[in-house]
């Protein structure tokens, strides 16, 4: 298959300016999470290469993958020709002038590049992100759900107030990447999680669980409310195109919704109990089993 490569090309002020003298890569995503390369010197190859000055060993990543370039007055990234291409800010590119903040994708892991007059500033700042956001997603992770998940069903039980948990995974995931790569699989998560970020309040709360498994917390959310807006976060994610490269993927989910109602689970059998963390998400996690096997792509609450 011959691959047709976008060529983003950056042309501005900024990229005229003399480039910092510290200037680096961070990794957000995959091995060797927060490890940082410094792009002081000339040339740096990046690839499965052992002899690659950045080694990423995985078989999505050709031995000579990319090469980062620092002019002197600037630092750019030019593509050697790989199988799978080289990507900044999800746009597949042959050579680009490297800006502050942005995102390159090689294989499956992914860099931040930071430069400007702090350099070590903002690689703590990165660091400190990492324990809050997924790499991948750009969305909370999963330590940032449990402790907030805590925080809220303190105040739903103290001021008897409603909330809701939305957990849900995408269905035949595994097939998904045997049938189209883990590069498809990285591209099906991440534009996933972009198209239900747009469609939530900004008090709600949503995170990547861990795998294909996703949370939405709803502070102040009823039961019937949790289970309409998991019906249309559902539809949403069926209607939605997601295509990787010249391949159309079909994504469905299974939700699963578990909901205290003024601060009390409403089953009978478990009136009045006080509701810890682990027990309310085992209550979500029951309900997305048995949607996922009552033949999936449902909602149960």
């Amino acid at each position: 298959m011959v691959r047709n490569k976008t060529v983003v090309t950056v042309i501005s002020k900024v990229a005229e300016r003399p480039a910092a003298k510290d200037a680096c890569l961070v990794v957000i995503y995959g091995l060797e999470l927060g490890k940082k390369f410094s792009l002081e010197t000339p040339s740096i190859i990046i690839g499965r290469s052992s002899k690659a000055d950045i080694q990423i060993d995985q078989e999505s990543v050709s031995r000579n993958h990319a090469k980062i370039v620092n002019t002197g007055k600037q630092i750019l990234i030019r593509d050697l020709g790989s199988t799978n291409g080289t990507y900044v800010n999800d746009e597949l590119i042959d050579e680009h002038v490297l800006q502050d903040r942005e995102f390159i994708k090689i294989g499956r892991t992914i860099f931040k590049f930071l430069t400007g007059g702090n350099v070590e500033a903002a690689y703590h700042e990165e660091i400190y992100r990492l324990t809050t956001d997924d790499g991948l997603t750009q969305i909370k992770n999963r330590r940032y759900l449990m402790e907030a998940l805590e925080a809220e069903l303190r105040r739903a039980q103290r001021y008897a107030r409603d909330v809701s948990l939305i957990m849900f995974d995408i269905d035949h995931f595994k097939r998904i990447n045997d049938t189209y790569g883990h590069l498809a699989g990285d591209y099906v998560l991440k534009h996933l999680a972009t198209v239900i970020k747009q469609r939530i309040r900004r008090e709600d709360l949503f995170a990547r669980f861990g795998g294909e498994e996703f949370s939405i917390l709803l502070p102040e959310i009823a039961h019937a409310n949790a289970m309409i807006f998991a019906e249309k976060i559902r539809a949403l994610i069926e209607r939605t195109e997601f295509k990787f490269e010249d391949s159309e993927i079909p994504v469905r989910i299974s939700i699963g919704v578990a909901s205290l109602d003024k601060g009390r689970f409403g089953d009978k059998e478990e009136e009045g109990r006080q509701v810890d963390i682990s027990g309310f998400m085992k209550h979500a996690d029951e309900r997305l089993y048995a949607a996922k096997n009552g033949g999936r792509n449902r909602v149960i609450g």
